[in-house]
């Protein structure tokens, strides 16, 4: 609301950005259609558009009352994009610059499902997150309206979000490699050059057309068990019992315990008194290390989907929930949080450890040949079948992993099982000590790898 009286004023300050996003839409939407854009700010899009019937929504009043004044012609509603109450089918939906400022960009496409039909085209346009330097200085400058701290998404993080929602995309690109008017060198930049190979992914629009799957998953229910290894957690106990989601026909908690001494066990043993309703086992491990922890848990498990999740509760309990649809509606086999899409919260990872899970993403996506930005990102689910399927073939890689992910990733690859992430929110912890050992373990890391590379490619 307070920027909304000045938004007209800085699109017609980078007036050649919008005429250019505008020329997109027009080449794809024909004349006539019906259009809803999500996150219409003053009402611009669907104005120039001049659509059979035009909505837009944003959930800002003011940025609709000044789009109503605008386009009288037009419906404008205040609505909210992860939580739609409009109840219509659109022929387009138009999703231009506003997914960096979702909270929760998954959800977000789970709501389009209430204003798509299998002949709507839903087209998606945001920065190249290349360019992010650059805009920060265009604001420094006073070139470009400040923006808060958004989500930088590349295009495949976006398409991977819209095919875990039951779209499909029919095609992606670049546009505007040079994003300001100059008479003959826009020209050459933007209708040249920016359809070049390589340079081509250096334009500052990035763009998405995608519409709804050829078929409907029937959503199956599943039981469930989460797996929560434990070692001096007893501040967060409380917080995974209470905050676990109850998924399918039934959710058991196993507490998996590495020997704690601050009143850990205490605590989960007082959980089970307290909520005799919920199914929470308490394990104790023989052994040390997360990786006997993971493994005997989910040895114990009864559900027919598996969770992982660290009792640091860095990553809330309450996401689990889309891990369950993701995998119940077969959108993927094995699922991985990824903590490097969204924005990290203050404190919660350190600058080299992102840097070197960022490395590690990208040197296991070329071994395993299927893409990972996050490889110890502790929330992992998968089918208890495919689960026996991996421990069968343990032998394979060989004893060498003290974490479990990399002996469940590996195991997956192999497999062949289909390995798709989703982007959690990361947060602080806020009771214990942090057990990774960058140093040691990056180490490991590398060692690791060299084993995945042999084995998958030498």
């Amino acid at each position: 609301d307070k920027i909304a009286t000045e938004r007209d004023k800085w699109k017609r300050k980078n007036k050649y950005y919008y005429q250019e996003i505008e020329r997109l839409f027009k080449f794809i939407i024909p004349p006539n259609s019906s259009i809803l854009e999500i996150g219409c700010s003053t009402g611009d899009f669907i104005g120039q558009l001049k659509p059979k019937r035009g909505v837009g929504i944003d959930f800002s009043t003011e940025m609709i009352r000044i789009a109503r004044n605008k386009y009288p012609k037009y419906e404008f509603l205040v609505d909210d994009a992860e939580d739609l109450h409009i109840n219509e089918k659109f022929d387009y939906v138009i999703m231009s610059d506003l997914i960096g400022h979702l909270d929760d960009v998954w959800q977000a496409f789970r709501e389009l499902q209430k204003v798509t039909k299998p002949e709507t085209r839903i087209i998606i346009t945001y920065y190249n997150y290349l360019w992010e330097p650059i805009l920060k200085i265009g604001e420094i400058l006073g070139l470009k309206m400040k923006e808060y701290h958004q989500n930088w998404l590349c295009l495949s993080d976006i398409e991977n979000l819209l095919i875990l929602n039951g779209y499909e995309v029919i095609r992606s690109g670049y546009r505007l490699l040079f994003p300001k008017f100059l008479p003959l060198i826009s020209f050459i930049f933007n209708r040249c050059f920016a359809y070049l190979p390589l340079i081509k992914n250096l334009c500052l629009i990035e763009y998405v057309v995608a519409k709804e799957g050829s078929r409907k998953i029937e959503l199956k229910d599943y039981t469930c068990s989460v797996i929560i290894p434990t070692k001096n957690e007893a501040g967060n106990i409380e917080g995974a019992v209470k905050r676990t989601p109850k998924m399918g026909k039934e959710t058991e908690l196993i507490f998996i315990d590495g020997h704690s001494t601050d009143g850990t066990i205490e605590k989960i043993e007082e959980m089970i008194r307290l909520y005799p309703e919920k199914n929470i086992k308490l394990i104790f491990q023989d052994r040390v290390g997360k990786k006997d922890a993971v493994m005997k848990g989910l040895d114990s498990a009864s559900g027919d989907i598996l969770f992982i999740l660290d009792s640091d509760l860095t990553v809330p309990p309450e996401e689990l929930s889309k891990f369950y649809l993701v995998i119940s509606e077969g959108k993927g086999e094995f699922i991985n949080g990824s903590r490097l899409v969204y924005p990290l919260e203050k404190d919660s990872m350190r600058f080299l450890n992102k840097i070197a899970n960022r490395a590690f993403g990208l040197m296991f996506s070329f071994i395993l040949e299927q893409r990972i930005t996050d490889t110890l990102c502790g929330t992992k689910v998968l089918f208890k079948r495919d689960y026996e399927r991996i421990k069968e073939n343990q032998r394979f890689f060989g004893d060498f992993d003290p974490f479990g992910d990399f002996d469940l990733f590996f195991g997956a690859a192999k497999l062949n099982l289909k390995i798709v992430e989703i982007p959690v929110r990361y947060k602080p912890r806020t009771y214990g000590k942090i057990k990774i050992q960058r140093f040691r373990h990056g180490l490991l890391l590398l060692r690791m790898a060299f084993i995945g590379l042999k084995k998958f490619k030498l």
